[in-house]
């Protein structure tokens, strides 16, 4: 038998403990606990996460079962769900959202020079919102609509790697443009919004910031054409414009020129229009960067199928928001993981096998590496693929 850590150990050695005991300092988050530390709430939560636990109970009943191997697996305190739902209701979710943050920008670098499609030096974004259901009667501050409990994860996606750079949870209510306010942006940067988020106000704070927006633009918008581009029609390209907004409202809150690009995508022969406050790129770069904003649902369909973010083992704002930090924490730790171990698998395939050998005694490399699937006969042309490479 391999004398070695646990499969679980390893993958949690990948957590930064002296960055995390920051974290737990800045909110004071282990006062007073004696025999159930912050440390051991995360590992208890990321085993849920790993193993696809349904319950505390649950969570309980399967550790309980590999008691003699939590110490070697890293956790040392009095594991119960009583003892786990406390931790989760009282405990500053805070903490595990700045860990996430802390292991998002090592992701970031790790990825850096990947390759998302586009021959683009800039740092390119994709923004959107997921809206995740509640049960109203357990979750009542959430409220969504009459009878219905919701809250939505705003979130920025790194084109590069699919890392999810900045994260905002709300309740269903709040529009999605009004998480742009969040936003803190980078000059020089690209960010994919869909039409949901036009909103010129805010859209002129992106050329203020000296930062560029790609969108779509909206049927019934009233402009007038400055100037037209030569383009090649073969490219599915339509035209190529400068324009200025006519209507009152929104030329007032966007007084500068845009560029409006016609494309029909040749495969659909679907007409899609972009707006862009960018007049450097070639036009035909504008529809292959919104095409890459695909990343950010698929992302979240991911999310929603590998990690519990639709089921939740607490009914509190905060319990809520600590099962989600810390299902993202997860996710950017095993990404990085895959990187720094050059795994060649997908991500779901690493989640897969770690949720069935999490007390296993096999170096985490040699394990990850040793199962053939490519001899299975599964149809992958519909599942959700990101870390290819």
């Amino acid at each position: 038998m391999n004398s070695g850590q646990t499969v679980f150990s390893q993958v949690m050695t990948w957590i930064p403990l002296y960055e995390f005991h920051k974290c737990v300092a800045r909110y004071n988050g282990d006062y007073r606990a004696r025999t159930f530390t912050c440390l051991d709430q995360f590992f208890c939560m990321a085993f849920a996460q790993l193993t696809y636990r349904e319950s505390l109970r649950d969570i309980e009943t399967c550790l309980r079962t590999f008691k003699s191997q939590l110490y070697h697996a890293g956790i040392r305190g009095n594991m119960s769900r009583n003892t786990l739902a406390h931790a989760n209701e009282i405990r500053n979710w805070r903490m595990y959202a700045d860990l996430a943050h802390v292991l998002i920008a090592k992701a970031r670098r790790l990825y850096a020079q990947d390759n998302f499609g586009v021959a683009l030096m800039n740092t390119a974004y994709a923004f959107d919102s997921t809206t995740i259901d509640l049960c109203l009667a357990l979750f009542p501050w959430a409220r969504f609509r009459k009878h219905k409990a919701a809250v939505k994860l705003h979130t920025l996606i790194d084109l590069r790697g699919s890392i999810p750079c900045f994260i905002h949870i709300t309740d269903g209510k709040v529009h999605d443009v009004k998480a742009l306010d969040q936003l803190i942006l980078e000059p020089g940067a690209f960010y994919m919004l869909d039409r949901g988020y036009i909103d010129f106000a805010r859209l002129y704070t992106f050329t203020k910031s000296l930062a560029f927006f790609v969108t779509r633009s909206k049927r019934n918008m009233a402009f007038r054409c400055l100037m037209s581009r030569p383009i090649d029609k073969t490219t599915g390209l339509r035209s190529d414009q400068t324009i200025t907004l006519l209507s009152p409202q929104p030329s007032r809150e966007y007084p500068d020129s845009l560029r409006r690009i016609s494309y029909i995508d040749l495969a659909t022969r679907k007409r899609l229009v972009f707006l862009t406050n960018n007049f450097d790129l070639p036009a035909i770069t504008f529809p292959q960067l919104y095409r890459c904003r695909w990343q950010v649902e698929l992302f979240f369909k991911w999310i929603k199928q590998y990690l519990r973010i639709k089921a939740f083992y607490g009914t509190s704002e905060n319990a809520v928001k600590t099962q989600i930090w810390i299902a993202i924490c997860v996710y950017v730790l095993v990404a990085i993981l895959k990187k720094e171990l050059k795994i060649e698998r997908s991500l779901g395939e690493i989640l897969q096998i770690l949720s069935v050998t999490p007390f296993e005694k096999e170096p985490l490399s040699q394990l990850l590496s040793k199962f053939d699937m490519s001899n299975q006969l599964v149809d992958s042309s519909k599942q959700l693929m990101l870390f290819n490479s």
